[in-house]
């Protein structure tokens, strides 16, 4: 494929409603958001239907983790990668809500995360938030609480530290560069409570590890589970 059709591809999900935004055809009547075709051969990890599974692992031994879950494998190169990129960096927060709503509806039929009793989005930094101009992982959040029919808290917990972004961090550097980057305001609010932590894309989880860390610390009665849009199979050890 030419530079410039991947390029026309891009645009037309972006701007273009009717647009698949992962493969770029154009969407029937009956299509919403993704096409059928790609969702049929999306992929989904089916982790959220395995009570033990490798994001799950991937804490053990670094918080205490209820629940965890990936939706899809983050395939470089991929339809789905250029989607994630453009809700992650090029404004397509629509996409980014209809996606929770998709991986919400698989863990609310898993059965597993009928306990969760709120939703909470990673948090951005203020300055990079206000660069981006919106958190995508809150409208990831809301299309999960939504399914799961609980509400997302959106400002207990926060960034107290500007970290460099993960991905330009060598692996042995990114539990030290997020050390200490979250805080929890108004900790009773949490109490007791089954939290269900969600982020965009997970590579070696030290991000999601510090924060659930944070909550633990701040509110120890609570309770955490992770669930990521986007996990890789080299980070978690699996094939490709």
């Amino acid at each position: 494929m030419s530079i410039l059709s991947e390029l026309w591809r891009d645009v037309a999900a972006l701007f273009f409603v009717s647009a698949c935004p992962v493969c770029g055809r154009t969407l029937t009547s009956g299509e919403r958001g993704i096409c059928t075709f790609c969702r049929a051969s999306a992929p989904l990890t089916g982790f959220w239907n395995q009570a033990d599974n490798p994001v799950l692992r991937r804490f053990w031994g670094v918080c205490p983790v209820v629940r965890a879950s990936g939706f899809l494998f983050y395939v470089h190169g991929s339809g789905w990668r250029r989607s994630i990129h453009g809700f992650k960096y090029r404004g397509a927060w629509r996409l980014a809500r209809s996606m929770g709503d998709w991986y919400g509806r698989c863990l609310a039929e898993s059965g597993l995360y009928g306990s969760v009793d709120v939703v909470v989005p990673l948090p951005l930094h203020p300055l990079k938030r206000l660069r981006r101009g919106y958190n995508q992982s809150e409208y990831i959040a809301e299309g999960i609480a939504a399914q799961l029919g609980v509400g997302v808290d959106r400002h207990c917990v926060y960034r107290r530290r500007n970290t460099e972004t993960q991905a330009l961090k060598p692996h042995q550097e990114r539990a030290g560069n997020v050390e200490g980057a979250f805080a929890v305001r108004h900790p009773e609010r949490l109490a007791g409570r089954h939290v269900l932590l969600v982020d965009d894309v997970m590579t070696t989880g030290s991000t999601l590890a510090a924060c659930a860390g944070a909550l633990l610390q701040a509110v120890p009665d609570c309770r955490i589970s992770v669930a990521a849009l986007a996990v890789s199979r080299r980070e978690l050890g699996l094939k490709e």
